[in-house]
């Protein structure tokens, strides 16, 4: 990877009349922000339509697009919406957080009305889209089309045990009663789809690149689940047998229960990881660069029954190893990836980084511990690394000198030499981008100087979480030259 610099910002985030970040005139102006502050990568979080508690990490497809950030207005250019419609839902009044509630009241209603002007406007180009993406696209319209029928609960609590189970015959059934949503489905990811590759092409036009995530885990309640249960862990009625999470540790007393579905490696091993191709050519086609989320877990991963209310009385079990990572970096050759190393590290997961070639993470909020020497203070870093401020499950830069310790905001003061005239902000990301480490990642919080109010995740929590959007005038000429500057003088422009 080349030595460069770019900034983490969520699509949602981004300022919009509709409540959330979309796809439109925002996005293309975040890109030319980049463009002139000479930032060559864009970091966004992953972009599948959510669920409930509205994470991008909790997915009802690793495929599909969120039908929230399908713009409006290049609807209505369109001629598919007209102003009054969209006027005339609520989207929330609050231009700094998200209301969920209120977007996915709207949000659909208006989609319908798009799809049934549009569909046959575009019938041949909607064809193309569903040959080309066969592998997956039927199954999720199909699976959203039945949780609308059942009230939107969970595949595993669906009535009809023959849809529940994926019987062909009740596939054939469904799929004739509900065309009309299903329909609707399909028009939602082709438009999200067209959407986004103009994008991407219009980043790459200005020298910019993206770079997504992609969650180790899938959703238990997603289509990908539902449609292919063999790859998973799961009993004879399709119910988890174990789940995800990490152990207890020094920051979570009970560890984390993410309750994700594991996956059986065995099987997919058989495959060939056939699963996991098709699922990285899907990121593919959104993201330049991919980072690997939870990599230790692909060494060991930790193993909950299902049904267990903390993550105390799991067990380790042994990934994949160095056999996946070889498979997809070899299949996928022309792809950057990025290993997502945090967390508890053992000596066998820093020997399968080594082995993979991947660059991992340094996240300069933890390197200021004074209790002990850390390998995230810059001056420990080699190249073949991404060096972050922070990430969205971290406070921002203004948040953690409020929060951390006094003797850790001493130690960062010291060691990168921090000055109020300079900003104590500017002066930590002087800190990441002077290193030697070939990427160097900020959030946009932080060359904004925001606060607690902004920060996008606290892990452990499941209120109040990605919410923040930027304002419309946030971004400053001023601010733009001052990054632009000192992008230069470290030679990442």
């Amino acid at each position: 990877m080349e030595r460069a610099s770019g900034i983490i910002m969520a699509l949602s985030s981004l300022p919009s009349n509709y409540g959330i970040g979309t796809l439109g005139k925002s996005a293309f102006d975040f890109v030319d922000f980049l463009s002139d502050a000479n930032q060559k990568y864009w970091q966004i979080l992953p972009v599948g339509p959510t669920s409930y508690g509205d994470s991008p990490y909790q997915s009802f497809s690793t495929f599909a697009g969120n039908p929230y950030f399908i713009d409006l207005d290049i609807l209505k250019e369109e001629g598919l919406l007209t102003q009054e419609e969209i006027d005339s839902r609520d989207w929330g009044s609050d231009d700094e957080h998200i209301d969920y509630g209120k977007i996915y009241e709207s949000r659909f209603d208006i989609l319908k009305i798009a799809c049934d002007r549009g569909y046959e406007k575009q019938q041949t180009e909607i064809d193309r889209f569903a040959s080309e993406n066969a592998g997956w696209l039927g199954n999720y319209c199909l699976f959203m089309a039945v949780k609308r029928k059942f009230g939107m609960k969970s595949w595993t609590e669906w009535p009809d045990d023959d849809i529940r189970l994926h019987k062909d015959s009740a596939v054939i059934s469904y799929g004739f009663e509900l065309s009309d949503d299903i329909k609707l489905f399909k028009f939602i990811q082709f438009k999200f789809f067209e959407q986004f590759d103009k994008l991407k092409k219009y980043a790459h036009e200005k020298g910019v690149k993206i770079i997504g995530d992609m969650p180790i885990y899938v959703a238990l309640d997603s289509s990908d689940v539902w449609s292919e249960p063999y790859f998973f862990r799961l009993d004879e009625n399709n119910n988890p047998t174990e789940v995800a999470g990490v152990p207890p540790d020094y920051f979570t007393e009970d560890g984390q229960l993410w309750g994700n579905p594991l996956y059986r490696w065995d099987r997919m091993k058989e495959d060939g990881y056939g699963w996991w191709i098709r699922r990285i050519a899907g990121n593919k086609k959104l993201y330049d660069v991919l980072r690997i989320d939870h990599f230790r877990g692909l060494e060991s991963y930790w193993a909950v029954p299902y049904g267990e209310k903390t993550a105390k009385n799991g067990r380790w079990l042994i990934g994949p190893g160095i056999d996946f990572v070889k498979t997809i970096t070899s299949w996928f050759s022309d792809m950057n990836f990025i290993a997502e190393d945090l967390g508890y590290l053992t000596p066998e997961v820093h020997e399968l980084l080594e082995k993979s070639g991947l660059p991992g993470m340094k996240v300069l909020e933890f390197a200021f511990d004074s209790r002990e020497p850390s390998n995230y203070l810059p001056h420990t870093y080699d190249k073949n690394a991404v060096c972050y401020v922070g990430t969205h499950d971290n406070a921002t830069l203004k948040e953690w000198f409020k929060t951390a310790d006094k003797d850790d905001i001493k130690l960062a003061k010291k060691y990168l030499g921090l000055n109020s005239a300079e900003g104590y902000n500017f002066g930590v990301i002087r800190g990441g981008m002077s290193s030697v480490a070939d990427l160097f990642m900020t959030q946009m919080q932080d060359y904004l100087n925001l606060g607690a109010e902004a920060r996008m995740n606290t892990p452990g929590t499941s209120e109040g979480n990605w919410r923040w959007r930027m304002k419309k005038d946030a971004i400053q000429d001023k601010l733009t030259e001052r990054i632009a500057y000192m992008t230069k003088i470290y030679g990442r422009s």
